[in-house]
C-alpha cells in the first residue's frame, strides 16, 4: 500500500502546469532576444546610411513593432498547434478506452513495470487507477499531460509581444537619445547588456551554463552589429 500511494502521487493535480509556465517564459526570453537583434540590425544599417536621427528612430520603431507582433503571432500559431495536438491525443485515448480498454490497461501496467514495479503489482495499480480516473490516468502515463490543462497560446503570444518590445527599446533609445558623437558607443553597450541578460535568463530557464550562454549571446549580438554596419556601408 505504501508503494502504491507513492506511485499515485507521481502525477499530482496542478493548478497550472510547469510546462506551460516554462513555455511562457521561454517565449518571453526568445522574444526579447529577437527584439534586440532585429532592432539593432535595422538601427545600424540605417544609421550608417543617414545621419538623420528622426529617420533612424522611425525605422527602428517600425521594426520593433513589426518584430513584436511577428513574434507574438508566431508563438500563438505554434502553441495553438500544440494545444490542438494535446486535445486530439486526449480524444484518441477516450475512444480507445471506449473500444479497447484492455489495451489501455496494458499500457498503464507496462509504464509502471518500467518504473521497477513487479508485473502483478503493476497490473493491480493499473486496474485501480483505471477504475477511478481512466482518462486522466492514461493521458498522464502516455503523454505526461494533466487532463483539462492545455498549453495557452495567448499566454505565449503576450509574453513574446511584451518581451520583444522591451528587448528592442534599450538599443533604440540609446541610438536615438544619446548625443551624435556617443550614439554608436551607447548602442553597442546597450546591445551587449541586453543580450547578456537574455543569455543569463535562457541559461537559468534551461538549467544550462550561464557563462557559455552569456558569451554565446554576446558573440551573436556583436556579429549582428558588425554585419549590419557593413551592409549599411555597402548599400
Amino acid at each position: 500500500m505504501f508503494k502504491k500511494n507513492l506511485i499515485l502521487k507521481k502525477h499530482p493535480k496542478k493548478t497550472k502546469s510547469m510546462e506551460e509556465r516554462m513555455n511562457t517564459l521561454r517565449a518571453g526570453v526568445l522574444g526579447a532576444n529577437d527584439g534586440i537583434l532585429t532592432v539593432v540590425g535595422v538601427l545600424f544599417s540605417v544609421a550608417v546610411a543617414t545621419p538623420n536621427r528622426f529617420t533612424i528612430f522611425i525605422a527602428g520603431l517600425a521594426d520593433l513593432i513589426a518584430c513584436a507582433f511577428s513574434m507574438a503571432s508566431g508563438e500563438y500559431a505554434s502553441v495553438s498547434t500544440q494545444s490542438d495536438t494535446e486535445k486530439e491525443a486526449v480524444a484518441l485515448e477516450q475512444r480507445k478506452l471506449d473500444t479497447n480498454p484492455e489495451e489501455e490497461l496494458a499500457a498503464v501496467s507496462a509504464y509502471y513495470q518500467e518504473q521497477g514495479i513487479s508485473p502483478d503489482t503493476a497490473d493491480e495499480i493499473a486496474r485501480d487507477l483505471l477504475s477511478k480516473k481512466p482518462l486522466e490516468t492514461v493521458v498522464a502515463v502516455k503523454y505526461d499531460l494533466t487532463l483539462g490543462e492545455y498549453m495557452n497560446p495567448w499566454d505565449a503570444a503576450f509574453s513574446s509581444l511584451i518581451s520583444a518590445s522591451l528587448g528592442g527599446i534599450l538599443p533604440l533609445l540609446a541610438m536615438s537619445l544619446f548625443p551624435a558623437h556617443l550614439m554608436w558607443q551607447a548602442t553597442i553597450v546597450a546591445v551587449c547588456i541586453s543580450v547578456s541578460i537574455t543569455g543569463f535568463l535562457s541559461a537559468k530557464l534551461g538549467n544550462g551554463l550561464v557563462k557559455i550562454a552569456v558569451f554565446r549571446n554576446l558573440i551573436v549580438g556583436i556579429l549582428t552589429m558588425i554585419i549590419h554596419y557593413s551592409l549599411g556601408l555597402l548599400l
